[in-house]
């Protein structure tokens, strides 16, 4: 945490026919942030190149087989075919052959490095901005920098390992326009999920399946089937539905343009989150209602419809109960197992890997899913609050889970995930909304049920506890909030000033000069070729600039503060 306290991302730099970014971006934190601004360090779209990377790697990776499939047995030339899964076309030496490929690739890499060192346009509007001290990053990350409210916009950056690099070249005006097609393409996608969750609903009605496939009847009536239809189907069938949705989530993240994979899997754990809500919790309710009581609905005036609600509530506890124990239980038991991971891995043994690398990234457990199993959780919580009062019996199997999934979840955390990002608990304010959202559904749906009952007296009584509850949001999001959006100005001098005096000679630029590299040419020569790299001296200079307009600024001292009317205007 202490690399991403000094440092800021700018975003929508505002360009200047005179000056490339990177003297621009200079440029402007050495006049506006002169006594912290340290070094910078500009964003490259380098797409083209990673793709070049990552096939090269791909291609070294089979001759290093080929290689050690010919040191195993040197009578023979390994060979094979060019075509489709090597199935026809031109039979070639296989060494010969990827060592080919990989010096192609080699020149084109060069290439392309030199294409985005010489052209401009390879260079984005945006950059990773080093500061001295982290009141001096604070300040900056905090306010804004322009007249203009849309151009210089700073953020703080994301620690160089959460960082999503694929995104940062997405031009900063797009981002408006990308959110809101994934908007409404996210709308879409939850409310046309229900015509298959109304109907994987409908098949719990073994009634309502005689009368419409009456051939069925006598297969449908034998116990067993009977049992399997009205107990597990729904369930097994709703989570082969939700298997292939985090995905689908995950990709609408990635195209809204999130430049951390933090960020990413927040945003797409928020969407699972409403989606199992509104498809699982409220469409197994509201669906199941209209199937088994759908002349309510069409003949009955609409203020009979919460009673309708109300009472397929506790109707609803059954399906739930079984929703438990197929997605919970078992979920949990899976993770502990992890036999969807040790499938994967004897798949990829039998058919991808080739070498020792190929075989020690198969193992890898990768990270722990975020953005699917706090949704699936939280999802959990609001039915223990749901039917808490409504029907206590599904509360054991609501305890046994979070009981399972302490124990489970805290050993795979730390035996078996690796943390893959640190990023400073900021999931935890979409958590508390969440359990507050919890905390409204359950005493709004009290209210509905008791409506219904010989107890409608007493449902204004209860308006207060929504009431209460949304203050305490209120308050809670007042006080602790900015803890996890904004760093104190005081917290940050009193770090500042204790690292003064514990290291003196700290040399930060050792830290800052390429921790924000872009990997791929980290991969290539492990240095930044950023020539706005150089630590800027100290005390006031004179700053060049190639526009017409100004030549030269001269840099406001720290006792001097009558110069700083001079520099508004930059």
């Amino acid at each position: 945490m202490w690399l991403n306290q000094t440092k800021v991302l700018v975003r929508n730099v505002a360009l200047d026919p005179d000056e490339q970014t990177s003297e621009l971006v200079e440029h402007f934190f050495k006049v506006n942030h002169p006594d912290h601004y340290l070094t910078h360090q500009v964003v490259y779209d380098a797409n083209k190149l990673t793709e070049l990377v990552n096939e090269r790697k791909k291609i070294h990776n089979w001759l290093d087989y080929y290689q050690l499939k010919y040191a195993r047995n040197q009578l023979k030339r390994p060979s094979f075919k060019t075509g489709f899964l090597g199935l026809w076309g031109n039979k070639v030496d296989a060494i010969d052959h990827y060592t080919a490929e990989i010096e192609r690739l080699s020149k084109e890499i060069s290439t392309e490095r030199q294409t985005i060192s010489n052209n401009p346009k390879s260079i984005m509007p945006a950059a990773f901005v080093s500061f001295r001290t982290r009141w001096g990053a604070a300040v900056c990350a905090q306010t804004q920098q322009s007249r203009n409210p849309t151009v210089w916009l700073t953020e703080w950056a994301p620690e160089p390992c959460d960082v999503y690099w694929n995104n940062l070249p997405i031009p900063y005006i797009s981002l408006a326009i990308r959110r809101l097609l994934i908007a409404v393409a996210f709308f879409f996608l939850t409310f046309f999920f229900m015509i298959p969750i109304a109907f994987v609903q409908s098949l719990a009605n073994i009634e309502g399946i005689e009368k419409a496939l009456p051939f069925l009847k006598p297969i449908i009536e034998l116990k067993f089937i009977k049992s399997i239809i009205a107990g597990f189907l729904p369930g097994i069938a709703l989570k082969i539905f939700l298997l292939v949705l985090p995905t689908i989530l995950m990709i609408m993240s990635k195209f809204e343009g999130f430049i951390s994979l933090s960020a990413l899997e927040r945003r797409s754990a928020t969407r699972y989150y409403i989606f199992l809500f509104i498809n699982v919790f409220l469409g197994s309710i509201i669906t199941g209602t209209a199937f088994q009581q759908l002349n309510n609905f069409l003949h009955e005036s609409a203020n009979n419809i919460p009673k309708t609600i109300g009472v397929s509530i506790p109707m609803k506890a059954t399906f739930f109960i079984t929703y438990i124990m197929v997605d919970g239980w078992a979920g949990v038991a899976g993770e502990i197992l992890r036999l969807k991971a040790l499938i994967i891995y004897h798949l990829k043994v039998f058919f991808l890997v080739k070498t020792e690398k190929d075989k020690e990234e198969a193992m890898d457990p990768g990270s722990l899913g975020f953005s699917t199993g706090e949704p699936q959780i939280q999802l959990y919580f609001l039915l223990g609050l749901v039917y808490a009062v409504v029907a206590p019996i599904l509360l054991p199997f609501i305890i046994i889970f979070f009981g399972l999934a302490y124990v489970v979840y805290r050993h795979q955390i730390i035996n078996v995930y690796n943390q893959e990002y640190e990023s400073a608990a900021s999931f935890w304010p979409d958590v508390h909304v969440r359990i507050i959202v919890a905390l409204v559904v359950s005493q709004l749906l009290l209210m509905g049920l008791l409506s219904t009952k010989q107890a409608a007296q007493s449902t204004p009584l209860l308006i207060a506890l929504p009431i209460l509850t949304i203050w305490f949001h209120t308050f809670c999001k007042g006080r602790f909030e900015p803890a996890f959006v904004r760093y104190p100005l005081q917290e940050a001098m009193m770090k500042d000033t204790l690292e003064r005096v514990r290291e003196p000679n700290l040399n930060l630029l050792s830290f800052l000069h390429d921790a924000y590299v872009h990997p791929v040419f980290k991969d290539h020569d492990g240095s930044d070729t950023d020539a706005a790299s150089e630590e800027p001296e100290l005390g006031p200079e004179l700053v060049p600039t190639k526009r017409q307009s100004s030549r030269k600024l001269l840099l406001p001292s720290r006792a001097d503060s009558s110069s700083s009317s001079h520099l508004t205007g930059v």
